[in-house]
């Protein structure tokens, strides 16, 4: 089993709900208005400075499967990406346990 925070600027919405729902994931952790900074990427942080704010969703997989069609279509939606800073990114840990 395996976790997944996929973080992603909130313009880029629309391409990860159509990935997720295309593959059938109706389930997750939604955090909105995320403020914050990556590597090679732009800051969100709300102002006029810095506009927009990124999206997290955490998503548990229990299937492996689904985690490599998911791992794929991310793939496949960060080459179209005009930027560094309009790549979509996923942290993946393992899971133990769901209760």
């Amino acid at each position: 089993m395996k976790i997944m925070f996929i973080v992603y600027h909130d313009i880029l919405e629309d391409r990860v709900s159509s990935l997720l729902n295309k593959l059938n994931i109706d389930y997750y952790t939604e955090w909105e208005n995320v403020k914050g900074k990556g590597h090679s990427s732009d800051a969100h942080l709300g102002t006029r400075t810095f506009p927009g704010y990124n999206i997290v969703r955490m998503v548990a997989f229990q299937n492996e499967e689904l985690v490599e069609e998911f791992t794929t279509g991310i793939d496949d939606l960060n080459k179209i990406a005009l930027r560094e800073d309009d790549r979509i990114r996923v942290f993946q840990i393992p899971l133990e346990r769901i209760i």
